[in-house]
C-alpha cells in the first residue's frame, strides 16, 4: 500500500478515520480537500437518481485511493457520497502535504503515479463496459475485463457497476448460469471457456 512507503514523519501527518458499515465519509457536493487511502474495508462513491435507484460511482478496495483525481481538477467537488460499505479504516492525507510527500519522496511519486494511471484505465474501461446496449454483452465484456473472474460484494452493488438494476443483473446470471456460460460460486462469478 502507498501509505506504507511514507517515513514515520511523513505518517504522522495523516488523519486516520473509522467509519462503521453505512456511515459517510463525504457527501455529494462536498469540496475534495485531499485523497483518502482505503486501509481496511469497502467504500463506495455513490449517487441516487430522482427514482432513489443507488448508482455505484466507484468501489474502493483495500489499499485503493480515492479523491486524488477530483484533487487537482477545477471542480474539485464529489460526484457522489463515499460510504462506508463495510467497517473501514481510512488514511486521509490534505493537499498540501500530498504535494510535500510527491516533491520530497521519489518512491511515493512513483507509486502515486502508477495508481493514477491504473485509476484512469480503470475510467476508460468503465466508460467502454456502460458503452454497451445489451445487458449481456455489457456483462460478458465486464467479466472478461477482470480476467474472466469476478468477486462481488453484493448483487446490488455490482448492478450499480453495471448501470442495470438489481433485478435484471440477477435474471441475467440466472439465464447465464442456466446457458452454462457462467458459473457462480457464492460471491464469485466465472465466465466459463467460449
Amino acid at each position: 500500500m502507498i501509505y506504507a512507503l511514507l517515513s514515520p514523519e511523513q505518517k504522522k501527518l495523516c488523519r486516520l478515520v473509522n467509519l462503521k458499515k453505512g456511515e459517510i465519509l463525504f457527501h455529494e457536493g462536498d469540496i475534495c480537500e485531499g485523497v483518502g487511502i482505503v486501509a481496511k474495508g469497502i467504500i463506495s462513491i455513490s449517487s441516487y437518481s430522482y427514482q432513489g435507484i443507488e448508482m455505484n460511482y466507484a468501489v474502493i478496495n483495500k489499499g485503493e485511493m480515492f479523491g486524488n483525481n477530483l484533487l487537482f481538477s477545477s471542480e474539485p467537488f464529489y460526484r457522489g457520497h463515499v460510504i462506508a460499505k463495510t467497517n473501514v479504516e481510512v488514511i486521509l492525507i490534505d493537499k498540501a502535504n500530498l504535494l510535500s510527500f510527491l516533491k520530497n519522496n521519489d518512491l511515493f511519486l512513483l507509486t502515486y503515479l502508477k495508481l493514477q494511471s491504473d485509476n484512469t484505465k480503470k475510467m476508460n474501461n468503465k466508460i467502454k463496459t456502460l458503452s454497451f446496449y445489451h445487458v449481456d454483452e455489457r456483462f460478458i465484456f465486464y467479466l472478461k475485463s477482470h480476467n474472466n473472474r469476478i468477486t462481488y460484494h453484493s448483487i446490488t452493488s455490482l448492478a450499480g457497476e453495471l448501470n442495470m438494476s438489481r433485478e435484471v443483473l440477477s435474471r441475467l446470471i440466472s439465464k447465464m448460469i442456466k446457458e452454462k456460460t457462467i458459473t457462480k460460486n457464492g460471491h464469485s462469478i466465472i465466465l466459463n471457456n467460449q
